[in-house]
């Protein structure tokens, strides 16, 4: 299988492009490597990906159509897996034009480009940030959610319209993944997990939001890319009980779903930050402070619509991931 996979030297799409080419896929990546984190860590990711033979890498901005347009024309994939996006949340509440051009402008060339090269399926990463201001938990795909309360969640929440209406009109088969709190081994140095290591190893502060008072339903990378591999598999197809009087938000007669993906348990922040008190060897200095703009108190995923469709279970509990990623981390950084 040709997979064209966006956002290859980004966190999540690094490693569903290394578990495509384990398996014996053909992997066209694409990344533009911007500086919204440190670029060496990207080069290090794309540079492991260099090592397979299947593995070839474009580096094209979304927001570039015809540049997107000639990737698809070049390489024809047959199956589109598109994680690259703009991220942040509190990114968002500052510059905002990022998002319109990455996750927008950049969201509407691949639609074009998967419409126009007959793709088999379009997986495509969404977030859990569209529940927004949503506050019966779990939260599930079949709950509305039109209350975003970020542009980051309104340009994913946009995305998933977007994709039904391709899904709709030209008929291909499109899925979102709503990600709940992705962390472990070649992170992002702008989340939590790997901002509080870094602090505590430095003996420096941690900000720690809404004085502690926080939930999140944290997903181990490794159950991530399974997760999405198995949906890419699994083209999304109409639900035949879909019922316009009383829509379904998660499915449609069209070829369209949506997926969450968590680990169904959330863990309090103050327990996070115990656990990597315990994987450091030190204490943190906690900087306990309100709740910043575009947040949310807790997130917690009903993963059930995953489980019954591609047979999807989480299972590396927090603290076997903490071990993990604190372990990447002292390698990574020789501390």
């Amino acid at each position: 299988m040709r997979v064209l996979v966006t956002g290859t030297a980004g966190f999540i799409g690094y490693h569903v492009a290394g578990r495509l080419l384990e398996r014996g896929d053909e992997v066209v990546g694409l990344d533009i490597l911007n500086d919204y984190y440190d670029v060496s860590l990207k080069e290090a990711r794309l540079a492991r990906l260099a090592r397979h033979a299947r593995y070839r890498h474009e580096r094209v901005d979304l927001a570039d159509g015809p540049s997107v347009a000639r990737v698809f024309t070049e390489h024809r994939p047959e199956r589109v897996i598109h994680l690259a996006a703009q991220a942040g949340v509190r990114y968002s509440l500052t510059n905002p034009g990022a998002y319109v051009q990455s996750n927008l402008v950049g969201f509407a060339h691949v639609l074009e480009g998967c419409r126009h090269a007959h793709v088999d399926h379009l997986t495509y990463a969404s977030s859990s940030s569209v529940y927004g201001a949503n506050s019966a938990m779990p939260f599930s795909v079949h709950h509305n959610v039109d209350h975003p309360l970020s542009l980051y969640a309104a340009s994913k929440k946009a995305n998933e319209a977007m994709a039904h209406t391709y899904a709709h009109l030209y008929g291909f088969p499109t899925t979102g993944l709503r990600f709940f709190t992705v962390y472990g081994p070649w992170g992002r140095p702008d989340m939590a997990m790997f901002i509080f290591t870094r602090r505590i190893l430095a003996d420096e502060p941690i900000d720690v939001f809404n004085h502690g008072n926080m939930q999140r339903d944290f997903t181990y990378i490794d159950d991530a890319a399974e997760a999405i591999v198995r949906v890419s598999d699994r083209p999304a197809a109409p639900n035949p009980d879909w019922s316009a009087d009383a829509p379904d938000a998660g499915s449609s007669r069209a070829p369209w779903r949506l997926y969450n993906i968590g680990n169904h348990a959330p863990v309090p922040l103050m327990r996070v930050i115990e656990l990597l008190e315990q994987a450091l060897g030190r204490p943190a200095i906690k900087n306990l402070l309100p709740m910043q703009p575009g947040d949310v108190p807790a997130t917690f995923a009903d993963v059930s619509d995953i489980t019954r469709d591609v047979g999807f279970a989480p299972s590396t509990p927090i603290e076997v991931g903490i071990e993990r990623f604190v372990a990447w981390y002292r390698t990574y950084h020789d501390v």
